[in-house]
């Protein structure tokens, strides 16, 4: 499971003072960018040369308790699936621990065009290890 911290600026929030509920799916966007960063897997130079990207398909979100400004969030990412096209994780924002957002994600590669395409072998070859 892969953790990245971030803090709560006064941005990120609402009229009342907690998270705007969008807020938590740029959260976990970042996230997934550092997840795969940390993988090994470079979007840039997958797009560049082989013309794929990573688009979300569907995400199921949970929101369990408010984060407020100020506080500082683990944002934390699980691959739990991996097939030819799709990837399906499992992410949650926690403050010390405690859970205050779930989402569940499925990712699919794509084409320049938006078209389906198989996840490179090498690419799954850095994916796997991260479903144990």
């Amino acid at each position: 499971m892969h953790q990245f911290d971030l803090r709560v600026y006064y941005e990120d929030t609402d009229l009342a003072g907690i998270v705007y509920y969008a807020n938590y799916l740029k959260f976990i966007e970042r996230g997934r960018s550092e997840w795969v960063r940390a993988l090994g897997v470079d979007q840039v130079a997958l797009k560049a040369a082989q013309g794929l990207v990573f688009a979300v398909r569907r995400v199921e979100a949970d929101y369990l308790r408010p984060a407020q400004f100020d506080d500082v969030l683990q944002v934390t990412t699980e691959c739990l699936a991996i097939s030819g096209v799709r990837i399906e994780l499992s992410q949650a924002v926690l403050r010390g621990g405690e859970r205050l957002f779930l989402a569940l994600v499925t990712l699919v590669c794509l084409t320049n065009t938006g078209q389906p395409a198989r996840i490179p072998a090498d690419m799954r070859a850095k994916l796997l290890p991260a479903l144990h």
